[in-house]
């Protein structure tokens, strides 16, 4: 069995995925670090930006505010989400965050477990104009396999 080693990442190494909104920047994942329970990002999401509703058939969703203001949709109620708060997103839960504020928003997210195929991690329920509802499949779910952005 191989032993997982300590990695550092540093944003800068990683790609922006923006097909959902916002800048969502897989960082510890399977494929950057050999995580085996899960993977974490950052979210940066400019003012008036969106990242689309979506869900997580598998995984909970952990998300910290670092700066800015926020609005997040849970199952069609709207909830203000300001830095220094957190949010567990349960397994099902539709979700969708608004940066309501003057000033680039950034979030940290994490989500766990691991789905049992990258394909079935992340369900999009809406159309944010950069792409068509879709569960993660096809070109853009291999891509996402590659990167270890799971869900």
């Amino acid at each position: 069995m191989l032993q997982q080693r300590p990695r550092i990442v540093n944003l800068s190494d990683t790609e922006p995925n923006r097909r959902r909104g916002g800048d969502l920047r897989a960082m510890l994942t399977p494929a950057t670090v050999g995580s085996t329970s899960g993977f974490m990002g950052l979210a940066i999401i400019q003012p008036g930006d969106r990242i689309g509703e979506h869900y997580h058939p598998y995984s909970e969703e952990f998300v910290y505010v670092v700066q800015g203001l926020l609005e997040v949709d849970l199952d069609g109620e709207t909830h203000t989400l300001l830095p220094d708060q957190g949010l567990l997103i349960p397994v099902d839960v539709r979700h969708r965050f608004r940066n309501v504020g003057d000033v680039e928003a950034r979030m940290v997210f994490h989500l766990g477990p691991l789905a049992p195929h990258p394909s079935l991690g992340h369900v999009d329920t809406e159309d944010t104009g950069a792409t068509e509802p879709h569960s993660c499949d096809g070109d853009h779910g291999r891509a996402l396999e590659r990167e270890g952005a799971l869900e």
